[in-house]
């Protein structure tokens, strides 16, 4: 096999790892539940693959359920489940819709129930009960999107202007027990932030949050500051969560599929957090220092990387990751370097990210193609087209964060 059609076969398994109907199969088989009524909710952008295949799992157990996902995402009935779509990244009616329905389910667990709760990424936005209307939380919304706050930020706000979120939805489940199945598309796997933690403890404080507002300098109304001064629940002793698919889990099955393939793996991060060139160009140092090697090695990064936007271009920062590592790995034999989101359709454009071996640099040269003025456009996606090294997986259905691999075949 080429080093082109090992990638592809890595990415492959990679992904076949962490699909919903994989995470929510591994959580469920074996689970003992009581005799009372089970109900189930699922929001995110995974939310009807794992409610699909928890239904498949539950059967008749299954008294009732609720999904919310993103448009275009539901793809037929799951047996006594109502189906929604809503707006991501900024919530719209159908989300506030979504979210009451779960919330009426809730109401009708009781003592000795169990509800099933399935979460993903998106799951902020798509599932959502403003305590402020609907206009006054998209404003909010997007000013944090708009103010460069991260996830973590994010997360903070909104978790204090929702009925739902930051701990919220689990305590209107009382007093029926919550078993949460989550997919983490943030690093390290915080709970509480995971979707602004709907069904966990929230760790943040107000004094976070008051700093988070100050820090950016949202223009907020004095109702919004009146939210932010409430506590959200700092204990839920009903809840058994459990986080089944993650970045981790996605480094462990591309280093498994690595050793198959004859590399010896090394896992340098599950935690990558810096810009996607800086990365690209890491890994190619990296290649550099074992080009000698006598034995086949394979050296992955995973995590969530970003762009620094100078140019117009057309890309994204898995391709920005490649394009750069092209640059310093040319010349050298048998070494590639790609890099790939777990979600094929979350970035701007429609690959999931970029390949390049040593040869890259030289093709994009014939072509006339600088690869310096390319990333200073931010225009790796043409780049990498030329160099046939444009990544393609379409929508996989789960969204566990991006995972970049250097090999070097020996």
């Amino acid at each position: 096999m080429t080093l082109r059609e090992d990638a592809e076969q890595i990415i492959r398994k990679s992904i076949q790892a962490v699909l919903p109907d994989e995470a929510v199969q591994r959580a469920l088989r074996g689970r003992k539940f009581g005799r009372g009524k089970i109900y189930m909710v699922a929001a995110g952008k995974a939310g009807w693959q794992m409610a699909r295949a928890a239904a498949d799992i539950l059967g008749d157990r299954l008294t009732a359920g609720v999904v919310v996902t993103k448009y275009g995402h539901v793809k037929g009935e799951i047996p006594r489940t109502k189906c929604f779509e809503a707006g991501h990244p900024v919530p719209d009616e159908n989300s506030f819709l979504a979210a009451q329905a779960a919330l009426d389910l809730a109401a009708q667990a009781g003592a000795g129930d169990e509800v099933v709760f399935l979460l993903s990424g998106g799951g902020s936005a798509l599932f959502e009960k403003p305590l402020v209307s609907g206009e006054e939380l998209r404003d909010v919304t997007k000013q944090l999107l708009a103010c460069g706050a991260d996830i973590v930020e994010m997360n903070t706000i909104r978790k204090r202007l929702s009925a739902v979120k930051g701990g919220r939805f689990a305590l209107a489940c009382e007093p029926a027990r919550v078993f949460g199945i989550v997919l983490s598309d943030i690093l390290g796997d915080p709970l509480d932030m995971i979707a602004s933690g709907p069904a966990v403890p929230d760790s943040s404080t107000c004094e976070e949050a008051a700093a988070v507002a100050q820090k950016y300098r949202l223009k907020l109304t004095d109702e919004v500051w009146a939210l932010l001064r409430e506590e959200t629940p700092k204990t839920l002793s009903h809840v058994e969560t459990e986080v089944t698919g993650s970045v981790s889990a996605l480094c462990r099955a591309a280093a498994a599929a690595c050793e198959e393939l004859g590399y010896k793996p090394y896992l340098l991060t599950d935690r990558l957090n810096c810009e996607a060139r800086e990365a690209g160009r890491f890994l190619g140092a990296i290649a550099k220092t074992h080009q000698h090697a006598q034995e086949s090695l394979a050296f992955l990064a995973g995590g969530e990387t970003v762009v620094h936007v100078t140019g117009k271009g057309k890309g994204g920062r898995n391709q920005e990751l490649a394009l750069a590592a092209a640059a310093e790995i040319a010349g050298l034999t048998d070494t590639a370097v790609f890099s790939f989101g777990s979600d094929g359709t979350d970035g701007p454009t429609d690959a999931a990210g970029g390949y390049c071996d040593g040869n890259t640099e030289e093709k994009l040269s014939a072509e006339g193609v600088s690869i310096y003025e390319t990333l200073q456009n931010n225009d790796a996606y043409y780049a990498l087209e030329k160099a046939g090294g444009l990544l393609f997986t379409g929508a996989t259905g789960t969204n566990v964060n991006d995972a970049a691999v250097l090999l070097i075949r020996r």
